[in-house]
Formats: structure tokens, sequence, C-alpha cells
């Protein structure tokens, strides 16, 4: 198995990154900014320059990996087609070369609440609509997918436990961005995340295991 890291500089990026390197795994970091991802991406990743809006610099940065994880996102700006060049045309360029390669499973970090066109993110350039969109066109690709939807995303990690759920069924609570991590890492080890959507949060009384 070798891992392609989209958005590897990204706060939940770096952290897949880390976890896959935690565990051995290798991986090939896709960063936009090189010295960037030299200051914080860890030694054992191979740092590959590329931008998902640019299908062309993907295909050589995919070569040789088995396996893609995406934790792009539109960062909040005054840009408003930024969700839908990053969360939708981006994750587009991916799952099409991803296609191309014989990659063996897409894991797609999205959110939760996509599916809820009113939502108070959505005043945000419609960003949870696109995910929405993105996480239809992987769904949609024949590609084996896993698509990961967190909470509200904290930095610092705590010690609750993950309380995963299936597709629209959690609408609330949030998850530090390192439990993301491992699940996500996790899919990759477990068939029955094979073809699934995944909505995490953390809970004080949920149970481990």
């Amino acid at each position: 198995m070798k891992a392609l890291v989209a958005g590897a500089t990204g706060e939940t990026g770096r952290r897949i990154v880390q976890e896959l390197v935690k565990r051995q795994i290798p991986v090939k970091a896709l960063v936009r900014d090189l010295d960037l991802g030299k200051q914080i991406l860890p030694p054992e990743a191979e740092l590959v320059v590329g931008d998902v809006l640019n299908p062309d610099s993907l295909t050589k940065a995919i070569a040789d990996c088995t396996v893609l994880l995406c934790a792009t996102g539109a960062r909040p700006s005054l840009n408003p087609s930024g969700p839908y060049q990053v969360d939708y045309e981006g994750t587009k360029n991916l799952v099409n070369i991803a296609k191309t390669q014989g990659i063996e499973q897409f894991v797609l970090v999205s959110s939760l609440c996509v599916s809820q066109f009113f939502h108070p993110l959505n005043l945000f350039w419609l960003v949870l609509f696109w995910k929405k969109q993105a996480e239809t066109y992987l769904q949609n690709s024949g590609l084996n997918y896993t698509i990961v939807r967190p909470g509200g995303l904290k930095n610092q990690d705590n010690s609750e436990s993950i309380l995963m759920s299936s597709e629209d069924t959690l609408f609330e609570g949030s998850i530090p961005r390192q439990k993301v991590a491992q699940v996500c890492v996790d899919s990759l080890f477990n068939s029955e995340a094979h073809n699934q959507i995944l909505e995490i949060v953390t809970k004080p009384e949920a149970v481990k295991g």
C-alpha cells in the first residue's frame, strides 16, 4: 500500500500524513507550497508539488500510489467560487485521475449536515452543497470509496471516544482532527468501511471499541 494525501498541509491533511507515517505506510503528500510542506510534514513523507485544480499535475503525483485520501477544503474567503472550485471541481479531478490510475480506495473527508441545504454553513458560498456534490460524484465513479463526515473540527485532541453513525443520522457535535485522521486510515484496512458514509463525532459516553 502507498497513499497519496491531497490537502496535506491543511490542519486535517497534515494529521492524516502523520497517522500514515506513524503506521509505517508509505505516503506521498500533495502540496502546493514545497517549503511549507517541508516545515510542517514529517520527513518520512514524500512531497510532491501539485494542485487539485490542475489535473496535469495530479498524474505524476498519483503515480505508484494505491490509495488516495482527500482532505482538501476551500478556505474562508471573499471568493464566491472557492467551495465550488476546491470542494467540487478539485475532488472531481482527483476522482477522475484515480480512476485512470486504478486506485484501490478513495477516502474523502466531507462534513456533517451536507444534505441540509438550509444549513447556516451554506451561507459560506454553499460549501456544504458543493461537498455533497463531490460525495455524489465519488459514489457514482465506480471507485471503492469511504466518505468520512466529521462534526465540528478541533485542533486539540481529547480522550473522548468516537461515536460513529450512518448517513444523515448525526447533526451536531465535534471531533478532534487527530481522530478524524485515525478513522480515515483505519478505513483503509476495514472492508466494512468500503462504499460507506461514516458520520463521526466524539462523546464522553460513547462506547469504546
